[in-house]
């Protein structure tokens, strides 16, 4: 068991969810509250990596972040590195990947909350953000939680964009599915088979514990009165 691929999986995964919550609750809220003809244009934009193959994506982020574009050669400036074969690349490459599985169960949260409580809110003078911050999210708070656990699990167990994106270097972008491909590719199925047991029960336990506390959080508004 590489325990140093599982421990840069979780540092990625984390760094993940933390960036998409950042981005995407803000998106997700205006692509719910949204009035636009076109609007479904925007929403096929950002499901793309749910229906492309990982490794279609993970070659446009490569040419796209590569040292010949402004991208690369902006971020070398700064920071004196390119993107690609990086950490950095790879958690530029995980936000994109991952950002449907949070940005979906966001919007639809925020699109399921009565429109007649917003509009309340306008009335006593809250602006947009702070009745998001005050109506809207404590009242979609299952679907936040659902999305942050889905791009944290979903981006542990990545393979074809981080493989395209980050190559396969120990301890900088090895991730633990990677490192399952190189036991099996090296006919080491002991190891693979302990990597992979230990992904399954953790993202079997992580998918387990969020549902179970969505179903309890449901109750509790049920009962307080309050529809989800």
């Amino acid at each position: 068991m590489n325990w140093n691929a599982f421990a840069l999986s979780l540092r990625l995964a984390a760094s993940v969810t933390a960036i998409l919550l950042v981005l995407g609750l803000p998106l997700a809220y205006w692509l719910a509250r949204l009035r636009w003809r076109w609007k479904f244009l925007l929403e096929a934009v950002v499901a793309l990596p749910l229906v492309l193959p990982p490794t279609v994506l993970g070659f446009y982020i490569l040419v796209m972040t590569g040292p010949r574009t402004w991208i690369g050669r902006l971020y070398e400036n700064w920071s004196g590195s390119t993107l690609p074969f990086t950490f950095a690349g790879l958690l530029v490459a995980s936000v994109l990947y991952s950002m449907p599985f949070a940005v979906q169960p966001f919007a639809a949260g925020f699109a399921a909350v009565d429109a007649r409580l917003i509009e309340a809110a306008a009335v006593y003078g809250a602006g947009s953000w702070k009745t998001f911050a005050r109506v809207v999210l404590p009242l979609s708070v299952s679907s936040v939680v659902t999305g942050a656990v889905l791009s944290f699990a979903h981006t542990l167990g990545e393979f074809g964009v981080v493989l395209m994106v980050g190559g396969n270097i120990p301890g900088v972008t090895r991730t633990v599915s990677i490192d399952i491909y190189d036991s099996v590719q090296s006919l080491d199925f002991r190891s693979a088979n302990q990597t992979a047991l230990v992904l399954l029960l953790f993202s079997f336990g992580l998918l387990s514990a969020t549902y179970a506390w969505n179903r309890r959080a449901a109750g509790a508004l049920l009962e307080g009165g309050i529809r989800p």
